[in-house]
């Protein structure tokens, strides 16, 4: 395959096919008379490239294997897919407004779209289920594909038997089609758990070329595909971190016609246990990156494979792979450190401050004080990662504070 044609379909077909043929632009771009004819714009739409579909584990739907990470949904944004992730608390509630605005005035788009949120900050069932029915408030709509009831599970205990009875529930009264959760922690033994429990379907994890590394998250993947747990990969695609190993990265891709961000998206989904990754697409740019990716048919050829292996494993040191329990039980006194990490991930892998803040200031004031006088050496000890806790935690209280 040629290169040049290479970087047109991977990293170019936006421009090459056009954006008005994607799709109809969301919020006030949307005509409210979602009848009116325009017969040429439905058949130049007939003609645009879908992005592929996956069967989502044991609820037999049929998703586009690239969600739409929806923390906010903009003017103009393309639909090329129809699996949105949203949350109950994204943008102070404006991501699920503006899919609100979307499905006031096209309705008739309901039935083809798959819509996920989350019970942002949600400490039990009965507070998950308020989040529930103001999000379907929100979102103009009498149903959710899958709602996570727990954003952000630390510990599968979290699961509680109140929250299988309102699944249950909330399922026979088709409010949710599907119930799981979110997790950034100590993911290997949620999924594992989760497999067993029989009610869970769904689960929006952390992968990527780094977990793929970890053996006993491979064990994890691997027990929910086999239970039927549809499985999300969320941050799979890792910025700005070490200068030369991004560069190797950058030369050795580009000489195969990808961005070193298409390659990471392509080895997750490659991988048949994962049928899907939710990305955030707020530009141009990341569409025309992830989309063109996803469209891309041809395979990472094993020397691919291999760069990002080695990648991952030179890399690792800065990379948190969240496993918390280890960390946060040598840190008794600041149980907080991968909460840290994340943090920090997103300032400097994403360059979202913002919501790195939003982390960092999660933890209680009264620990934030002494971030720097805690004694990280056992818990650097401990880390798989080999992480320099200690001066990735004063990094993170200089920039974050």
């Amino acid at each position: 395959m040629n290169n040049e044609f290479n970087r047109v379909n991977r990293r170019n077909f936006l421009k090459t096919i056009g954006l008005a043929g994607l799709g109809a632009g969301f919020a006030s771009k949307v005509k409210a008379d979602s009848n009116e004819p325009n017969a040429a714009a439905e058949k130049q739409q007939a003609q645009t490239p879908q992005v592929p579909t996956r069967k989502f584990g044991k609820t037999g739907q049929d998703v586009s294997a690239l969600s739409l990470g929806a923390i906010q949904l903009v003017d103009n944004q393309v639909i090329l897919t129809t699996y949105w992730d949203t949350a109950y608390g994204y943008t102070g509630g404006n991501s699920e407004q503006c899919i609100g605005k979307f499905l006031a005035a096209r309705p008739e788009m309901r039935k083809k779209l798959f819509i996920v949120t989350k019970a942002s900050h949600a400490g039990n069932a009965r507070e998950a289920d308020e989040r529930l029915q103001e999000s379907l408030k929100r979102m103009n709509t009498d149903y959710v594909d899958v709602f996570y009831g727990v954003h952000g599970l630390d510990s599968i205990s979290q699961l509680t038997p109140d929250y299988k009875t309102w699944a249950e529930n909330a399922k026979k009264q088709g409010r949710i089609r599907g119930f799981g959760f979110s997790t950034h922690k100590n993911m290997a033994a949620s999924l594992t758990a989760a497999a067993k429990l029989g009610w869970v379907d769904a689960i929006l994890t952390t992968y990527n070329v780094h977990m793929m590394k970890d053996a006993e998250m491979q064990k994890a993947v691997d027990a929910c595909y086999k239970a039927g747990v549809a499985l999300t990969a969320m941050k799979t695609q890792m910025f700005k971190v070490e200068k030369d190993e991004e560069q190797k990265l950058i030369e050795h891709f580009t000489a195969k016609g990808f961005t070193p961000g298409q390659a990471k998206l392509k080895a997750v989904l490659e991988d048949e246990r994962i049928p899907a990754v939710t990305v955030g697409m707020n530009s141009v740019a990341h569409i025309n990156e992830n989309v063109g990716a996803v469209l891309d048919k041809a395979k990472l050829a094993q020397d691919d494979k291999d760069t990002l292996a080695a990648y991952a494993s030179e890399t690792c040191t800065g990379y948190c792979a969240g496993c918390a329990n280890i960390c946060d039980a040598a840190v008794p006194d600041a149980p907080y450190t991968s909460d840290i990490m994340r943090s920090l991930m997103y300032h400097n892998s994403y360059g979202d401050s913002k919501l790195a803040r939003q982390v960092f200031t999660k933890i209680p004031a009264e620990v934030r004080a002494r971030l720097l006088t805690t004694d990280y050496r056992l818990a650097e000890e401990r880390c798989p990662q080999r992480m320099p806790i200690a001066r990735l935690v004063r990094q993170a209280v200089e920039k974050l504070a």
